[in-house]
């Protein structure tokens, strides 16, 4: 049976991603100001790069895609658990950074003293849970590249500490680790070709 094709976006993806989430990070920690929260979000720098955050956030459910797709045949159940969880994990936190890049900048300017009015509620609850489904979806993730022994047993670690760390994404550096570990993910395929899915792989991986 042959690869899927999404096999071929998994190198590409998972480097450009990962490269993304390192650079942004570091760009975050570089321009963020929690003194002038105001003179921060009019900075061009952090703004673009806000929006470049989120893109890169958008990706990693792509990568996760990707990835499962080399692995799917020895992963099983736990893999695909760790799948949907990292996807479900994803798209929550996405949101955060859609909207820290398109609806803050806006708040700014129209209602500056939400800015300074701590969250509560169901704003804070969907923040919080956000930040675990993330870190539990790429620590679950890895838990399941390192038993499917498809990918080396340090990049599947370094993907578990990624998703530990990544509780904390929106505090840089903290969401260096997963972008490191997707990085040398990417790399590492790019040296390798992955074999053909097997019939009694996939009969295997289905029991």
């Amino acid at each position: 049976m042959p690869r899927s094709p999404l096999v071929a976006l998994a190198a590409p993806t998972a480097l450009v991603t990962g490269g993304l989430l390192v650079v942004t990070q570091f760009v975050q920690l570089a321009t963020i100001d929690r003194d002038d929260k105001t003179a921060m979000l009019a900075n061009p720098v952090y703004v673009a790069n806000a929006i470049a955050q989120f893109v890169a956030f958008a990706l990693l459910p792509v990568v996760a895609v990707a990835a499962y797709a080399w692995q799917s045949d020895r992963a099983g159940r736990l893999g695909v658990a760790g799948l949907v969880a990292a996807i479900f994990g994803t798209v929550n936190l996405a949101g955060n950074y859609w909207f820290e890049a398109f609806a803050v900048p806006w708040l700014a300017d129209a209602a500056p003293d939400a800015l300074t009015t701590p969250p509560s509620g169901v704003l804070l609850l969907g923040g919080a849970s956000s930040y675990l489904l993330f870190a539990v979806g790429w620590v679950l993730f890895g838990i399941a590249s390192l038993r499917a022994r498809v990918f080396p047993t340090a990049i599947s670690v370094a993907v578990i500490v990624g998703g530990v760390a990544g509780i904390q994404a929106v505090q840089p550096p903290l969401g260096v680790p997963l972008g490191l570990a997707l990085v040398w993910l990417g790399g590492w395929m790019v040296r390798r070709e992955p074999a053909p899915v097997s019939a009694p792989a996939v009969r295997e991986a289905r029991s």
